[in-house]
C-alpha cells in the first residue's frame, strides 16, 4: 500500500494578489523540498477537477455559478481573497484533489493520502468565498466519503485559524464530527468552545480555543484530553485533516509556537487513531502555512509519518493557558461525550 500525493502544477497559476502571503511559492517550496528529499512509499497522483454535482453537495448553486463565471478572469472578492486568470481552474483542481484522495483511500487504492493543494479551503462558506478560500476542499472531501459509504467522518482541523466554513457546512449534522484547535480570539472570529452545533448536530462540533503562544506540549494535551477520546467514541470510518501549518513558531501570520516535531506528533496521533478505528483510512489536505521553509519541512515530516518512516510523540506538559482552554472545551463537550 502507498501514500498518494495529489498535486498539479496548474495549482501554481492561482494568484491571490500582489505580495499576498498565499502565493504560488508556498506549494513550490513544498514540491522542491520533496523532490530534494524523496520519500519511499509515496505515489504522485494527478488530480481532476471537481464536478458541478460534487461542488453543490456543499456549496449553493449560486456560489458555484459565481465562481465558475470568474474562470479566466481577475477579481477581488473581499479584502483578503482575490482571483486571477488561473484561480478557478486551480480551485476546481484543489477540490477535486481532496475528493479523489478520499476515493482512492475508501476504495483501497491507497493506504492514506495527502492533497497538496492551493487555494486552501476551510474558510469557504457554503454560500461565499472568504479568507483566501474559494471552495471548501475538506468539506467536499467529507461529502465524497459519505457517497463512498462512510457512515461517519471525522474532520480534524489544526490550522491556526478556525475553519468556520467547515463548521457551518456540518453544523446541523451528526454524521460528520468537526474538531478544531485554533488561536482564539483571532481571524475569522468564530470557534468558541460553546459553538457545538445545533439540532441533530448538537455536540458534533468541538472547538478548543487556544490563546497565542501555545507549544507542541499544549497541542498534545488538546489531542490526548479532548480530541482523541471523543473520536474514539465517534468511531469514524475515515479521518480527514485540514492540515494548516501556520501554527508553526516561524509563521509570519500565526502566533503559536508549534514545531515540525509537533506537526509530526499530531499526524502520528491521527494516523494511530485511523489505524485503530477505520483501517488506517486517513487523508490530509493542505490549508495554511506561510513561512516557506517551515511549511516545506512540516509537510515532509507529515508525509514521513504517513509512509511509516517516522512516528513522533508530543513532549509532556501543558501550560496554564493551554490547560484553561482544554478545561473550557471539556466543560462544553461533557454533556455529549464521556470525558474525564
Amino acid at each position: 500500500m502507498t501514500t498518494h500525493v495529489l498535486t498539479d502544477e496548474r495549482l501554481l497559476a492561482h494568484l491571490a494578489g500582489p505580495m499576498h502571503v498565499e502565493s504560488p511559492g508556498r506549494l513550490s517550496a513544498v514540491l522542491e523540498h520533496l523532490q530534494a528529499h524523496p520519500l519511499v512509499g509515496t505515489r504522485a497522483i494527478a488530480p481532476r477537477e471537481a464536478t458541478l454535482q460534487e461542488l453543490t453537495a456543499i456549496h449553493t448553486p449560486q456560489h458555484v455559478r459565481q465562481m465558475l463565471e470568474l474562470r479566466g478572469r481577475s477579481a477581488q472578492l473581499d479584502p483578503d481573497t482575490g482571483v486571477s486568470e488561473g484561480s478557478i481552474e486551480a480551485a476546481l483542481l484543489a477540490a477535486g484533489s481532496g475528493i479523489q484522495a478520499v476515493t482512492d483511500v475508501m476504495h483501497g487504492r491507497a493506504e492514506n493520502a495527502f492533497a497538496l493543494v492551493r487555494p486552501p479551503g476551510h474558510h469557504a462558506e457554503p454560500d461565499r468565498a472568504m479568507g483566501f478560500c474559494l471552495f471548501n476542499n475538506v468539506a467536499l472531501a467529507a461529502e465524497a466519503a459519505r457517497r463512498d459509504g462512510a457512515q461517519r467522518v471525522l474532520i480534524l482541523d489544526w490550522d491556526v485559524h478556525h475553519g468556520n466554513g467547515t463548521q457551518n457546512a456540518f453544523w446541523s449534522r451528526r454524521d460528520v464530527l468537526f474538531c478544531s484547535a485554533h488561536q482564539y480570539p483571532y481571524y475569522p472570529g468564530s470557534g468558541a468552545p460553546t459553538e457545538l452545533g445545533e439540532g441533530a448536530g448538537e455536540g458534533f462540533t468541538i472547538n478548543c480555543a487556544l490563546a497565542g503562544g501555545q507549544s507542541d506540549a499544549d497541542y498534545g494535551a488538546v489531542f490526548h484530553d479532548v480530541f482523541l477520546p471523543i473520536a474514539q467514541q465517534f468511531k469514524p470510518d475515515l479521518v480527514l485533516v485540514s492540515a494548516g501549518f501556520d501554527a508553526h513558531r516561524a509563521d509570519p501570520i500565526g502566533g503559536m509556537n508549534v514545531t515540525e516535531r509537533g506537526f509530526a506528533a499530531m499526524c502520528s496521533a491521527v494516523k494511530a487513531l485511523a489505524t485503530e478505528l477505520c483501517g488506517g483510512k486517513l487523508v490530509l489536505l493542505l490549508e495554511g502555512g506561510y513561512d516557506l521553509k517551515a511549511l516545506a519541512h512540516s509537510v515532509h515530516a507529515c508525509l514521513e509519518v504517513l509512509t511509516g518512516g517516522r512516528a513522533d510523540s508530543f513532549p509532556p506538559g501543558v501550560g496554564p493557558s493551554g490547560a484553561s482552554a482544554i478545561s473550557d472545551a471539556l466543560e462544553a463537550a461533557r454533556p455529549y461525550w464521556r470525558l474525564s
